[in-house]
């Protein structure tokens, strides 16, 4: 059986999707192998060890490269995933910027002589001509790849990845333990009738007018709908200033909430469970929905988050971030909200197979990888 893995991603810096995402992995894996050694690389592995009784070694490269060695050189096998980990949208110089940093973790898992599996990644965008050749190079040095959308598998074959094999799955947060605990819906101060309205809004590069849109919506839907938006930060200190971006531009301001942006991922994930819609731009916002059969409106900035809608069966009620249309948004608000119980139920269809489909990612890490293990001792 296995016994050290290494897991690389966005662990460590506050990101509820990727928390969930870590938290997703390594229940599921333990479901498997109950006494699996984890390494998980962290910006906060004190943090991590505790949250997650696992091992965990800073991920910068300011300290403690010595002991990420030994963890890749001592592990059966590196994952490198969850989530948009491989994309350029962020600057992307010779050494520095995320699509460099997981792509030299795994040159040196593979100079440790360790096996590397890109585990229910979604891929892109890579734009500079420096991405396209870090990925051309680096990427095709994994053993096997799993990615959550159809775009993702297109895009590494259109990179030049095409040494490893690839599959589609779904994002390993479909296979989450959803366990109850109100500490969201107790922290807020409500009476218990409220029609709730999650609304997840991040900062997005220069864009800024989609604020006001959401603003006025939020606002109509008020006064149409006598709904109670709570805007729900999964990402820090960044997603409550963008929500105060929209609640200080809104007429009926003092109908809304925002909760604390230190919940954890079970935490906000049950909270979105009791709203009767989300409005979201975060992608987890929307899989923590679809996951609880909750309708959601996305606004996608991202192709990973036009997937997910598509996959959920709410693409249709969605916008582009760019071709918001607020009167168009009002309008499929209200109609979601009068037909919430038959939507519900097509997600719910839908998050099944995404959660089938999600737990492939444990089933193939096990065919290609230990059972092969196994079957040599």
């Amino acid at each position: 059986m296995p016994s050290k893995i290494v897991i690389s991603g966005f662990y460590g810096l506050g990101n509820t999707g990727d928390e969930a995402i870590l938290e997703a992995m390594i229940d599921n894996l333990r479901s498997e192998w109950p006494d699996l050694d984890i390494t998980v690389f962290s910006l906060s592995p004190e943090q991590t060890e505790k949250t997650h009784s696992v091992k965990s070694v800073y991920r910068g490269w300011r300290h403690n490269n010595k002991e990420k060695i030994r963890a890749l050189r001592e592990a059966d096998l590196l994952i490198s995933g969850g989530g948009g980990l491989l994309q350029d949208t962020y600057p992307t110089r010779f050494l520095f910027g995320p699509l460099p940093y997981y792509l030299l973790i795994v040159f040196l898992a593979k100079l440790c002589g360790t096996k590397v599996m890109f585990f229910s990644q979604g891929i892109g965008p890579v734009n500079t001509t420096w991405g396209k050749i870090l990925m051309k190079v680096f990427a095709n040095m994994a053993d096997f790849i799993t990615v959550r959308d159809e775009y993702s598998k297109q895009l590494l074959h259109q990179l030049g990845v095409t040494r490893p094999e690839t599959v589609v799955t779904a994002d390993i947060v479909f296979a989450f333990c959803h366990k109850q605990d109100d500490a969201c819906m107790e922290s807020l101060p409500l009476h218990g009738d409220e029609q709730l309205v999650a609304v997840s809004v991040r900062p997005w590069f220069h864009h800024r007018d989609y604020y006001r849109k959401i603003a006025k919506t939020l606002d109509q839907l008020i006064e149409l709908e006598d709904i109670t938006p709570v805007f729900v930060p999964m990402e820090g200190e960044h997603d409550v200033y963008a929500s105060e971006q929209v609640v200080k531009q809104m007429a009926h301001k003092r109908s809304c909430h925002i909760l604390d942006p230190n919940f954890t991922p079970n935490q906000y994930l049950h909270f979105i469970s009791q709203c009767r819609l989300t409005i979201g731009m975060r992608l987890h916002s929307l899989i923590f929905s679809a996951l609880t059969g909750v309708p959601h409106i996305g606004l996608s900035y991202d192709k990973k988050v036009e997937s997910l809608l598509k996959r959920s069966g709410m693409w249709d009620y969605s916008f582009r971030l760019e071709d918001i249309d607020t009167a168009e948004l009002v309008n499929n608000a209200r109609y979601v909200l009068r037909h919430r119980e038959s939507l519900s139920r097509v997600i719910q269809q839908n998050a099944e197979q995404m959660r089938r489909d999600a737990l492939e990612n444990i089933r193939l890490l096990k065919e290609k990888f230990f059972l092969q293990h196994e079957g040599r001792q």
